[in-house]
């Protein structure tokens, strides 16, 4: 179950495709879905997050708490709606491709996959890129 909730800041409308479309991600990487809950939040509730919990001090567009257990795929992800905002504008993309390509980015951590080295970074956004020519909404 994918499940979508907004924390102090204005709810934006999400195509009931793009939950159809996270658990097609998990299924092609051999996943089952569980209980995935997005927070979605403001910078300032995302970097308290970061403070808290990471020892991070520092903005990002996505946090995700992993609760995987075997293949089943649970967690809390929180997402930063004005880092996003700002990350599409900075790459020329629309807020709904920056939107989604964060989105899945989350699953693909709970996937299995890293983007800590050169390597890693690039298949993840191979893979991100993959799954957003995927996406049909």
């Amino acid at each position: 179950m994918i499940n979508f909730f907004f924390e102090d800041i204005d709810a934006i409308t999400i195509n009931p495709r793009s939950s159809e479309w996270l658990k097609e991600i998990i299924n092609a990487e051999n996943k089952k879905v569980g209980k995935i809950n997005y927070i979605f939040c403001t910078d300032e509730a995302l970097l308290k997050v970061n403070q808290d919990y990471l020892k991070h001090d520092y903005y990002t567009d996505i946090i995700t708490f992993d609760y995987v257990k075997g293949k089943t795929i649970s967690a809390d992800i929180f997402v930063s709606l004005p880092r996003i905002s700002e990350n599409a504008e900075i790459h020329s993309k629309s807020f709904l491709q920056e939107f989604h390509r964060v989105l899945a980015h989350g699953i693909l951590h709970l996937c299995g996959y890293k983007d800590k080295t050169e390597n890693e970074e690039t298949e993840m956004r191979s893979k991100e890129d993959f799954y957003l020519r995927l996406l049909s909404l």
